[in-house]
């Protein structure tokens, strides 16, 4: 899939911040069945008012299916304030999946939607099977035989989302991370440690840019009670 505007040229791709909580020890969650909350009330405003500032929240499948979250701004003066902008009050939600193997009785399809139906993005498998599984209003993109998130990127710019939020899981933020794609990480730390191996990590496996030596731009560190939240410019070096 690729994009081009009509002047022949790619369109300008969204400026993309990932935002992600971890243990002291890199896990963004436990292996019980209710989520590990890892942050707090403070950091859980912050991150709200991210929310109000971008134009679509991106997750991948595994969080809509292992969350169930409704990735909407919780505080009514922040949406009070993206209308009063001309925005829409709610952020455009967005979710990748090869497999369509999503639940269409999550609440990722029911809240915040009532202005822009969600952005599916998906593999040729992946739309045949989500055809006959959405009821919900969706809009199915077909990124081709395999996910890329360049295009991906190239679709939403041409749509006018100029803010992505990037809020998980973990393949989703390899996926940024390692085809040089994130201009912002946002890293809250919790002060609490997993050790379970079978838990889910922040980052898999990958070849990043510039390797081990690569030493991302720290920007701003923030204290939120017993939060640590670091900001860092990953494509700019140290």
């Amino acid at each position: 899939m690729e994009i081009v505007t009509e002047e022949g040229a790619r369109p300008e791709r969204p400026y993309v911040l990932l935002s992600v909580a971890v243990s002291v020890d890199g896990y963004i969650d436990d292996t019980e069945p209710e989520r590990l909350l890892l942050s707090n009330e403070a950091d859980f405003d912050r991150v709200d008012g991210v929310r109000a500032w971008s134009d679509a929240i991106l997750v991948g499948a595994e969080t809509v299916r292992r969350d169930d979250p409704r990735l909407i701004v919780r505080d009514e003066s922040r949406r009070a304030q993206r209308v009063a902008a001309g925005r829409t009050e709610f952020p455009r939600k967005v979710t990748v999946t090869a497999s369509g193997d999503l639940d269409p009785e999550a609440r990722f399809w029911r809240y915040g939607t009532a202005e822009h139906a969600p952005l599916v993005y998906t593999t040729e498998a992946g739309a045949r099977r989500l055809r006959d599984r959405l009821a919900e209003p969706a809009e199915i993109v077909v990124l081709g035989p395999d996910l890329e998130f360049g295009p991906l990127l190239d679709d939403l710019g041409a749509r006018g989302v100029g803010r992505l939020m990037v809020e998980g899981g973990g393949r989703i933020h390899t996926a940024f991370l390692a085809g040089g794609l994130a201009d912002e990480l946002q890293l809250a730390i919790g002060p609490t440690l997993v050790g379970d191996p079978a838990a889910p990590r922040f980052l898999h496996p990958a070849r990043f840019p510039g390797g081990s030596t690569h030493r991302m731009r720290l920007v701003d560190i923030d204290r939120l009670g017993d939060v640590a939240v670091l900001r860092y410019r990953p494509q700019e070096a140290r």
